[in-house]
């Protein structure tokens, strides 16, 4: 069976769980009423819809994130804002006036009767500050962020000089934060060291590879077991990603091309080698399938690796076997006509039926709902795990982001359009958090990150070489490729 590329498959480019329940409802909370309970008087300018905050100025939803006396943000709002805040404003920007609210709520205090209650105010703004360090401790890597933090925490100190009970809260959250900050400081640079696979010229003309050269079924030929140390991989790679990584996303992204979100990825590591994984898989599966001379065991490669996408599904793991299916789909391999003819495709056809970018992927986005509701009743670990396409995640928030505007006519924040961002990242957020049940082999690990692969100039050579050029096109590609390479060398 000759299977014909997918120019539509796509390929990408591209500690919270406490502060958001199970759900981002963005209720109010009871007894707050439909303008709010924020601080100062600008809560007038919140706008609620059946007890839902849906707008508000700026000014106004900062100062519903800052405590009063008698009110405390909800949690799913301080997360919300917190997230989505900083695509109108640097996070030290509103951690300044945050101090600012902080300083006119304290003087008002001081001047009223209310002054016994400082101590309660105090502790609220700290217990604000300690949620804002433990969901997002990278916004207070920037000096200013921290020179402001710091100043917060020294007006609210004076307001309980005489047991320390603030003042011992600040120190320890203080310590949190630092440990934070260095442990993802040292998980960048043992990131940045590594690199991505070198990338194989591959064979030249009739050049055979060495008998004893590896291949993967030599380092693995169970399928259920490679795709579970690809999902090792997986949760290894995603769980280092943050959501004001995927809030940078949005807040960068103009423009789609050929089905790739384009951004500006290189600010965050974690995201480029995410990214990287993904092609880098994609490629090892043409990489091997087209370095092997004998037909028969190029079919023996076709079908484990559509065994390997198999399992890989049904352990929920949705990028990996997207990644697979790729490959495979690359037009190095899906010419290979007489390999494909011996080929089993029954199960790589329900595969493809399941990765039909028809309706908008209806039929993935089907699984990825029935795996989410097994992960949320799960009663074991290895039912929790859900791997979403990431390249189809960052499509949605992207298009989320793009058709609904950041402020409505009267110049309020669309904030109904922060919570379903936040709702949808938080859902993501959750499922990178699993613990992977499925003991590790570092040997096959190894092998699938550091494995060469070829480059798209080196598949077609080898693609070319087992099978040969079929029609007018192909011929004249393949003499220009000869006669490219022959210069070369």
């Amino acid at each position: 069976m000759f299977l014909e590329p997918q120019e539509t498959m796509p390929q990408t480019s591209v500690v919270f769980s406490s502060i958001l329940g199970p759900s981002c409802s963005g209720q109010v909370q009871p007894g707050m009423g439909e303008h709010g309970g924020g601080a100062g008087g600008g809560s007038g300018d919140l706008i609620f819809q059946d007890g839902r905050l849906i707008s508000g100025s700026l000014e106004a939803l900062m100062e519903h994130l800052v405590p009063t006396v008698d009110y405390y943000p909800d949690r799913t709002y301080i997360f919300t804002f917190l997230l989505s805040s900083r695509v109108f404003m640097p996070p030290h920007d509103l951690l300044a006036r945050v101090g600012q609210i902080c300083v006119e709520q304290k003087q008002q205090l001081e001047a009223g009767p209310e002054k016994a209650k400082l101590k309660s105010f105090s502790a609220k703004i700290v217990q604000l500050l300690k949620e804002w360090t433990e969901a997002f401790p990278y916004d207070f890597q920037d000096e200013k962020a921290m020179a402001e933090l710091k100043a917060i925490t020294h007006r609210v100190t004076q307001c309980d000089e005489e047991n320390g009970t603030v003042k011992k809260a600040i120190a320890q959250m203080t310590q949190s934060l630092l440990l934070s900050l260095a442990a993802r400081s040292q998980l960048q640079e043992l990131r940045e060291k590594l690199r991505p696979p070198a990338v194989d010229k591959g064979p030249i003309l009739k050049t055979k590879p060495p008998a004893a050269q590896k291949d993967i079924l030599g380092v693995c030929c169970d399928p259920l077991v490679l795709a579970q140390q690809l999902t090792h991989i997986e949760l290894d790679r995603v769980s280092s990603i943050y959501p004001e990584d995927l809030m940078q996303i949005v807040s960068h992204m103009d423009s789609l091309d050929n089905h790739r979100c384009r951004g500006d990825l290189t600010k965050t590591y974690s995201l480029e080698a995410y990214d990287n994984w993904f092609n880098c898989l994609s490629m090892l599966v043409a990489t091997e399938v087209c370095r092997v001379v004998k037909k028969k065991h190029r079919t023996r490669m076709l079908e484990f690796f559509i065994d390997v996408a198999r399992e890989c599904f049904n352990i929920g793991n949705f990028n990996s076997m997207m990644a697979i299916i790729s490959g495979m789909n690359l037009s190095p391999v899906a010419r290979l006509k007489k390999t494909w003819s011996k080929v089993k495709t029954a199960k790589f056809d329900v595969l493809e039926h399941h990765m039909d970018p028809s309706s908008n992927f209806c039929n993935y986005r089907t699984a990825l709902q029935g795996a989410t509701q097994r992960s949320q009743m799960a009663n074991s670990s290895r039912e929790k795990i859900v791997i979403p396409v990431f390249n189809l995640f960052v499509k949605d928030i992207y298009f989320l982001h793009k058709i609904h505007t950041n402020h409505l006519p009267n110049g309020h924040i669309n904030f109904k359009k922060f919570w379903e961002i936040s709702r949808q990242i938080h859902e993501f957020m959750t499922w990178t958090q699993v613990e992977c049940p499925f003991e590790k082999d570092k040997k096959i690990q190894s092998y699938l990150l550091t494995a060469p692969i070829y480059s798209e100039e080196a598949l077609f050579v080898a693609s070319f070489e087992s099978e040969g050029p079929e029609n007018h096109m192909e011929k004249d590609s393949w003499k220009t490729l000869r006669t490219t390479l022959l210069n070369r060398a």
